[in-house]
């Protein structure tokens, strides 16, 4: 990946990780934890939500994070169905951010193909990697392993008497999540590539017709 794609690049994922952050952030303050709020996280400035490591891993391997806006469910008036909405929000903003770029491709698209050097045509590129970038992160955090977004979804939508199971797997979770992706760089095998690039082709054509 040459420098210029690196630069291409940028500025779609740090809207993608600034967003879903921002998000988590601010349903939480309308849920009455205003923890994120004080903690500076309320905010969309990308700065107040990287974490270098897994900024720098992104470019890498592929696979990388922002730091976890803080949520103290004690704040919250019924924190099982507010950490629900809570942890969904990060995954609702990039699928919405995913259909505006698909928006925005058909848009381009209407006015015929742009040359690949010319600033429409840097523009509709930007625009596939936003698509691309923000599905993959929507459909990877909504799995239900700790400490995905999709563990607390699950938390919040399973029956008070199962939740000694989400308890189970959310001390797992996190040696899970890693020994997969480990696997997968050893092996050349993704197995959450095989989950998640399905989905991104099928919201792809439904949002930008790609």
């Amino acid at each position: 990946m040459n420098l210029q794609t690196l630069l291409f690049l940028a500025p779609p994922i740090l809207l993608a990780l600034t967003f879903h952050e921002y998000a988590h952030a601010f349903v939480a303050n309308m849920y009455g934890d205003d923890t994120a709020k004080q903690s500076g996280r309320l905010t969309l400035n990308p700065l107040r939500h990287l974490d270098p490591l897994g900024t720098i891993m992104i470019f890498l391997v592929h696979f990388g994070w922002a730091k976890p806006v803080p949520v103290n469910p004690h704040r919250l008036n019924n924190p099982k169905k507010d950490m629900l909405w809570i942890s969904a929000a990060g995954p609702l903003a990039n699928m919405a951010l995913a259909l505006i770029s698909g928006i925005l491709l058909r848009l381009i698209a209407t006015v015929g193909a742009p040359h690949q050097q010319s600033m429409t045509g840097v523009l509709a590129f930007m625009l596939i990697m936003s698509l691309k970038i923000n599905l993959a992160l929507a459909i990877f955090n909504v799995l239900p392993i700790a400490p995905l977004d999709g563990s607390k979804i699950l938390f919040g939508l399973l029956p008070y008497k199962h939740e000694n199971k989400v308890y189970l797997l959310e001390r797992y979770g996190p040696f899970i999540l890693i020994g997969l992706i480990v696997l997968g760089q050893f092996t050349g095998v993704s197995i959450f590539g095989k989950l998640i690039w399905p989905f991104v082709d099928f919201f792809s054509k439904v949002f930008a017709g790609i």
